[in-house]
């Protein structure tokens, strides 16, 4: 089936698709030199060269379709440094900047399951191109781009060096490595077989308790994104430690496939979402550390998150869900932190880019200078603004997206009122519709752009208020 009649779209934060049926070597080949001519059109005044950075994350094949985009890419006159080393996406972000290159095209799918591959393009302010270029690469991809008369060049690199370089700049590093090297803390780091594999060994020393390091490209026949569902090995590790062993400080970071989503365990092993971390990383960067800037959430991020940020005399800024709306306003505005419910942390003393491993650093120099386990923070947040939730989320597939397009249409002429037996007083639709209930709850009702997925996404009182909430979003969709 020929690109024309199956067109590709770009989500969130890149293209995706099933390896050999959407995502492959040929479809590949005539996307690349178009996100590079656009990424020329956008970003060619202010670097002046020609140059594409190409990276590529632990995935099957990733190296050999990343190969293809070089090739691609020189082919339509583009010079191209091309990576030596699978390395996390915020790594060739920052490449992208600190190589003065027009941008990044990275081989990734994220937190997708083994059986996808896709593309990721970054700009050359090192962050995720926004909505006006993926839309204009859509546009473009019917007109070839004409080969060129003398191919671009290809240089590698290591991505690895100067990032953790820059990374180490941001935090007190020494502090870190003593409280590890001393025993004060011990660090337990769940990588899921991804590109975030050796990168806080390389920062922090050998004392770092790597898991699932090996590179899997069937992911344990999961998923590498930060769920509880998937961290099985990482809590038996940690309530083992914590039963054996007295360590006054003990934490637990998880990453995605490409190191750009973080998510902690605490010494109980309790999981910590980014809806808890970002609160804790607010707290710590301006009591601390003196940041300024506004606070950037998306829309299905905490009610805490602007409560913390409140006590502390910070603006608060909503986008829709994506980090590349995080990333545009980060581009307009001081940002002191950008965050979303799905782990991406970005800041805006960095590049406009979430970063997973920056936001271990941070996490670590905030255990580390409070003396405090990640669980006893929060708990002190939750009292200091006499709020206390809990939160969960449910992707649910659809039979098609006819059945998509029913509920959309449902939510749109028949409004809802009443959830789980509580009225509604408030619908935000800045991205899907946010219901806000009458206990102060919240359900957001949410459709994937490019697949028949549903997210429903809850805030509640209690753990059991939220299930009962989003068990009941799930019937009704069901009979819808």
């Amino acid at each position: 089936m020929s690109i024309l009649t199956r067109p590709i779209k770009f989500g969130t934060d890149g293209w995706r698709g099933v390896i050999a049926d959407e995502f492959t070597f040929e479809r590949l080949a005539i996307v690349a030199p178009v996100a590079a001519q656009v990424l020329y059109n956008t970003y060619y005044s202010h670097v002046g060269n020609r140059t594409i950075i190409v990276g590529y994350d632990r995935r099957f094949m990733a190296e050999n379709f990343a190969r293809v985009v070089a090739d691609a890419v020189k082919a339509v006159g583009f010079d191209v440094i091309f990576s030596d080393s699978y390395a996390p996406t915020p790594a060739f972000s920052w490449a992208a900047k600190d190589l003065n290159a027009l941008g990044a095209l990275v081989i990734t799918a994220s937190h997708n399951p083994g059986k996808y591959l896709g593309l990721k393009v970054k700009s050359a302010f090192g962050g995720s191109v926004p909505p006006e270029v993926t839309q204009e690469i859509e546009k473009l991809l019917t007109e070839e781009v004409p080969l060129a008369a003398t191919p671009g060049t290809e240089s590698t690199f290591d991505p690895w060096p100067s990032y953790c370089q820059a990374l180490e700049k941001k935090v007190d590093i020494e502090k870190i490595r003593q409280a590890i090297s001393t025993n004060k803390l011990t660090l337990f780091t769940d990588v899921m077989h991804g590109a975030a594999a050796s990168g806080l060994s390389r920062l922090l020393g050998e004392k770092v308790r790597e898991i699932n390091s090996d590179r899997d490209p069937l992911f344990e026949n999961g998923a590498p994104e930060p769920l509880p569902k998937y961290l099985s090995k990482l809590f038996t590790e940690i309530k083992n430690h914590t039963e054996n062993q007295n360590s006054p400080l003990t934490v637990g970071l998880v990453f995605d496939g490409d190191c750009d989503r973080i998510a902690a365990v605490d010494k109980n092993a309790n999981f910590l979402s980014s809806q808890i971390l970002i609160p804790i990383l607010i707290d710590h960067l301006k009591t601390r550390r003196n940041f300024t800037g506004e606070i950037v959430k998306t829309v299905s991020g905490s009610d805490l998150i602007p409560l913390v940020a409140k006590s502390l005399n910070l603006s608060v800024f909503e986008t829709a869900v994506g980090y590349k709306y995080i990333a545009d306003r980060m581009l307009d505005t001081e940002v002191l932190l950008g965050g979303e419910e799905s782990g991406g942390i970005g800041y805006g003393s960095h590049i406009p880019e979430r970063d997973a491993l920056l936001s271990a650093l941070y996490v670590l120099e905030a255990v580390v200078e409070s003396g405090l386990d990640l669980g006893e923070y929060y708990q002190q947040l939750q009292q200091k603004t006499n709020f206390s939730s809990a939160y969960d989320r449910i992707d649910l597939p659809l039979a098609s997206m006819e059945v998509r397009g029913k509920l959309l249409q449902q939510l749109e002429s028949n409004p809802l009122t009443e959830i789980a037996g509580k009225k509604v007083i408030d619908c935000n639709k800045i991205d899907g519709y946010k219901f806000r209930l009458e206990d102060q709850s919240w359900l957001m009702i949410r459709f994937s752009g490019t697949e028949p997925v549903l997210r429903l996404y809850c805030e509640a009182p209690t753990l059991e208020q939220v299930h009962q909430t989003l068990n009941w979003a799930k019937t009704w969709a069901e009979g819808n």
